[in-house]
């Protein structure tokens, strides 16, 4: 099976291809801005040619342009290749990145920075590979206790981790601080062989967009 990942949440956007579960190729762009005009050629790029089976997006918490770009295309893609569609969460993916040693003894708490002086929250338990509940906006300071210990990932990782530690609670800061399309195919395959339950590539923003239209009088 030939499955096309594509990712554009944070400040960074990829595209992988795994074929038979083992990865094929890989393009990344780094940068905050620019996942509109940077992910086609990136999902081409690893394409080269392939028409792939299924098609498998991050479809959040992040940011909503980069979003909605990797959205749009992986909705294209699957509508004109036939491909089955599937959805991955940014916590997800990133919680994917680490080694079995940390997941499996660790639960995983995603810190996701929304800008505006908070975080998205999402959380796996120790040796799951998928967020059994959604993500929570919080401030730093209301971050709740873990019931054990806890690996930190996500771009606010490190606010959320300096504040468990001075709390006095296990906690582990790890570099998985950006989704990437090949860690996020280690989720849409498990999800597609029905290992996991099913997400569909719904946009998961949690908090509404900072920019709001004008309202009309």
């Amino acid at each position: 099976m030939r499955l096309l990942v594509l990712d554009g949440s944070l400040a960074r956007c990829s595209a992988a291809l795994l074929v038979d579960g083992a990865l094929a190729a890989h393009a990344f762009h780094a940068g905050a801005r620019g996942q509109p005009t940077a992910l086609p050629p990136l999902a081409e790029q690893v394409l080269a040619g392939a028409r792939p089976d299924a098609v498998a997006v991050v479809v959040g918490p992040g940011g909503f342009t980069g979003l909605r770009t990797a959205i749009a295309l992986a909705e294209g893609i699957a509508l004109a290749t036939g491909a089955r569609l599937v959805g991955v969460t940014t916590g997800e993916a990133l919680a994917a990145a680490l080694p079995e040693t940390i997941r499996d003894t660790r639960a995983v708490w995603a810190a996701i920075d929304t800008k505006r002086g908070r975080f998205l929250l999402e959380r796996l338990e120790a040796g799951a590979w998928h967020a059994a509940t959604p993500p929570e906006p919080m401030a730093e300071r209301d971050i709740p206790a873990p019931k054990g210990p806890v690996a930190l990932v996500g771009d606010a990782a490190p606010l959320a981790a300096a504040r468990l530690l001075a709390r006095g609670f296990d906690a582990t800061l790890t570099d998985s601080r950006l989704p990437d399309a090949a860690a996020a195919g280690l989720v849409a395959l498990r999800r597609l062989a029905g290992d996991i339950p099913w997400r569909d590539a719904f946009p998961l923003y949690v908090e509404p967009p900072a920019v709001r239209p004008p309202t009309l009088r």
